[in-house]
């Protein structure tokens, strides 16, 4: 072999080496949450992820933060990750994930998936023109609010007091309370508005929705009822009080009845967004997404535990029948 041809050869090796050798993006995952109840989004992002081409554990690594409930460790959680550091951003489970996120770092990118207005709380400049390293997609729950009025009062055409529950620390929680409000002494209902801002809370919010003789109670979206599924699920069971969700996970847990977005597309959409920024789209490029489609499932195992018909009208809206 000529010198020339050797040298050629030592260096193919040398370039298939480095390219072998060369590390895989690292995306950071975090989320005010818990592993457990948050599993179906996690597996809707990775479903989004590898619909871009990108397989955890093959070319995509993933690392996974919890805060299980406790924003106050969201700001740790978020440094590490920019340490790290890593590609992109995922943050889940409100705003506070996000807005942290941004105020840590100006150029690693950032995706979020939240129920409120991003823009109202400054994330993003507008939601076709994010700007900056944010975007992600939104719901914006409090315009549903009325909606859930309507299907709860086709559901419970002679309930005359109506509660809802709400977390007093987040901001949103006011906007959701008085729209919904609204809409229920439009129809001329009495209104309880009870406050829970932990576990113990909730405990006695439903005692005290037992001794206001709640004929339903509506759950305003918050990151502490999400990952207080199981427990709101029981005492809504326990106390017997017919209560409307605003995401399907509570339904198919054995709640009984919801109204809103899928998350888990909008965690799908999302692992798509993650993709495209992993081959080097700008956050800033990316507008901010809204739901278009939004599902109504019904358990009628938990209606008929509550001895209630569910009016067929209802039935013929149900994205969902779990029987």
């Amino acid at each position: 072999m000529k010198r020339r041809e050797f040298i050629t050869l030592l260096a193919g090796v040398a370039a298939g080496s480095a390219r072998a050798e060369q590390p895989i993006p690292i995306v950071g995952f975090v989320h005010t949450g818990e592993a457990k109840p948050t599993a179906d989004y996690v597996a809707a992002f990775s479903r989004g992820l590898k619909d871009a081409g990108y397989v955890e554990g093959q070319t995509v690594s993933i690392e996974y933060r919890w805060a299980d409930g406790h924003l106050e460790r969201i700001p740790a959680l978020v440094l590490e990750l920019v340490r790290r550091p890593v590609a992109v951003i995922l943050t889940g489970g409100g705003d506070v994930p996000p807005l942290v996120a941004k105020g840590a770092t100006a150029t690693i990118p950032i995706v979020f998936v939240i129920g409120d207005d991003p823009v109202a709380s400054g994330l993003v400049a507008s939601l076709n023109r994010p700007g900056g390293n944010v975007t992600g997609a939104t719901i914006i729950a409090s315009e549903l609010g009325p909606k859930r009025v309507e299907m709860t009062l086709e559901l419970l055409p002679n309930v005359s007091v109506v509660a809802m529950l709400l977390n007093p620390n987040n901001p949103q929680s006011a906007i959701d309370r008085d729209i919904t409000q609204e809409a229920l002494r439009a129809k001329r209902k009495e209104v309880h508005v009870l406050h829970a801002s932990n576990r113990e809370e909730i405990d006695a919010a439903f005692t005290a929705l037992s001794e206001l003789k709640v004929g339903a109670l509506l759950l305003i979206p918050d990151v502490l009822f999400q990952t207080s599924r199981t427990q709101i699920i029981t005492l809504a069971a326990r106390h017997s009080v017919p209560t409307i969700y605003y995401t399907s996970t509570y339904v198919a847990s054995g709640g009984l009845v919801s109204y809103g977005a899928s998350f888990a597309e909008m965690y799908r959409q999302m692992g798509g967004y993650v993709g495209k920024i992993l081959k080097g789209a700008k956050p800033a490029d990316l507008p901010v997404l809204q739901p278009s489609k939004f599902e109504l499932v019904v358990n009628l195992k938990t209606a008929k535990t509550l001895g209630l018909n569910v009016p067929p009208s209802l039935l013929a809206q149900a994205t969902e029948v779990i029987e």
